[in-house]
């Protein structure tokens, strides 16, 4: 099984930083891509930032140049280092990865699996 957990989110104000963390878990998880969503009540999910295998990244133009995204592939973690929040980032953040997991009776399913969420809340 694989399963993602997120940490690091809260409440800070306008201007304020945050760092949100993801690790994934199952050793037999080959992992390509990992990345951030956000979602509001009145939005539909979307993405934040991906981190590729190769290093390679992408952000949405609305956190572009105030958010960074990194990866420890050793440790199948993925950060979200957030600076100048303001309180239109606020939103429920999800962490993303995808990949082949190894499965027991010899298959390689692509995976594309969803943590929980973590609360970012900004106040202006």
């Amino acid at each position: 099984q694989v399963q993602l957990v997120e940490s690091g989110g809260g409440l800070v104000q306008a201007g304020g930083s945050l760092r949100l963390s993801c690790i994934a878990s199952g050793s037999r998880f080959s992992i390509d891509t990992m990345g951030w969503y956000r979602q509001t009540p009145e939005k539909q999910r979307d993405m934040v930032a991906v981190i590729l295998s190769d290093g390679g990244t992408n952000y949405s133009d609305s956190v572009r140049g105030r958010f960074t995204i990194s990866r420890d592939s050793a440790k199948n973690t993925v950060y979200l280092h957030m600076n100048s929040l303001n309180p239109e980032d606020t939103a429920v953040y999800y962490c993303n990865a995808d990949g082949y997991y190894r499965a027991y009776d010899g298959t390689s399913p692509w995976v594309d699996a969803w943590g929980p969420g973590t609360l970012v809340t900004v106040s202006s």
